[in-house]
């Protein structure tokens, strides 16, 4: 049996085992980014909504930000996070660095832009009489407001689908300000890329399964929303 199919059977059996530290890392991981997304996608789908029903100054610019921030790399949020939060840095008193505060919102930079964008585009799919019906027959703005979102709803599931999937496997900012710190901080990236670099394989091929698995059910649930989006055209 060579090396890598040694640490395969080895991966396996710390996954089937229930092995305490692995077992901890996955959960971390998954609390935080869940935190994370639930925090980040009303807000974000809220300021979608206003991108694409209301019109004011600096709208397309916002639009255009939105976008290109979907692009920047969680190594530069998390130093940006990093020197904000430092002791010598303006948000240094919070003492938040090395914390899952700090992880939490860094993934939240993180896919806030891309929750926006996403959700302004299945926004802006929904035929516009929807709102404006509803605003002339006097509907309540919250309820008329809902309506909107419920008709857009599986482009909205869409986008948060994604906004989870960008932030579960990001290693960057979470290694920056989070720290990797064993039993408090270290996820499921951070425990790969540590492992990886001691030449301990077993672990970081576990944790790499577990990844490679949540991706395929989260395209798995993304793929059938969207065959129940294109059934409700």
């Amino acid at each position: 049996m060579n090396d890598l199919s040694m640490a395969t059977t080895q991966a396996l059996a710390l996954l089937v085992s229930g092995d305490t530290e692995i077992w901890e890392i996955i959960f971390l991981s998954f609390s935080v980014s869940f935190r994370a997304i639930l925090v980040a996608s009303p807000v974000a789908v809220l300021i979608a909504f206003c991108l694409s029903y209301f019109h004011f100054p600096g709208r397309r610019f916002l639009i255009a930000l939105f976008n290109t921030a979907m692009s920047i790399p969680a190594v530069v949020v998390g130093l940006t996070l990093y020197l904000l939060l430092s002791r010598a840095g303006p948000l240094g008193d919070l003492k938040l660095l090395f914390t899952q505060e700090a992880m939490i919102f860094g993934q939240i930079v993180l896919c806030f832009p891309l929750l926006v964008a996403l959700s302004h585009v299945a926004l802006q799919a929904v035929d516009r009489r929807a709102w404006e019906t509803a605003i002339t027959l006097g509907v309540h703005p919250f309820r008329a407001v809902f309506t909107v979102l419920k008709e857009a709803r599986f482009g909205l599931i869409a986008a948060i689908i994604a906004g989870f999937g960008r932030i579960i496997a990001e290693v960057g900012s979470s290694m920056m300000v989070g720290g990797n710190i064993l039993h408090y901080t270290r996820n499921i990236p951070t425990a790969i890329a540590l492992e990886t670099s001691k030449g301990s394989f077993a672990q970081g091929i576990a944790l790499g399964f577990v990844l490679l698995l949540m991706a395929l059910l989260l395209n798995l649930f993304l793929t059938y929303v969207q065959a129940k989006g294109d059934t409700h055209l």
